[in-house]
């Protein structure tokens, strides 16, 4: 694995811990008592995160890939709580943070990794020509 490629999946796995620790911390013990119960909050806030461990773990380029869209939901959070509830403000910029340097090493070490390893996609001019031959026949 290259430096740059590596620099990115550190960056990917860091910001992902720190991100479950942090969920699980902020919605459990930091916040004010809520009216629904610790497993309602596990499953809604911790499940999501911890559907992407075995690949992020494995340093698997398609669940870095396919995690950012679970991200999205945290980023979405945290904005929306930092704009919402003034109490929470900074709980919720340190989701945002967490969760935007996740979106951006998991991004940019899916796209390195999976150059290194020749999984990417053709261009879009390969697959019309192909695609051209094969009816031409």
């Amino acid at each position: 694995m290259k430096p740059e490629t590596l620099r990115y999946r550190r960056l990917a796995l860091v910001s992902y811990l720190l991100l479950l620790l942090w969920v699980a911390l902020w919605h459990s013990t930091l916040r004010e008592p809520q009216p629904y119960s610790l497993l309602f909050i596990f499953l809604l806030y911790i499940v999501p995160l911890l559907l992407p461990m075995r690949g992020i773990f494995k340093a698997k380029p398609y669940t870095h890939a396919w995690a950012n869209f679970i991200t999205l939901f945290y980023i979405i959070h945290g904005i929306t709580v930092a704009y919402a509830v003034p109490h929470e403000r900074w709980f919720a910029i340190t989701e945002l943070v967490l969760s935007t340097s996740m979106f951006v090493g998991c991004s940019l070490f899916a796209r390195h990794r999976g150059k290194e390893l020749g999984l990417s996609l053709p261009k879009l001019k390969q697959v019309m020509e192909q695609e051209k031959s094969r009816f031409k026949q």
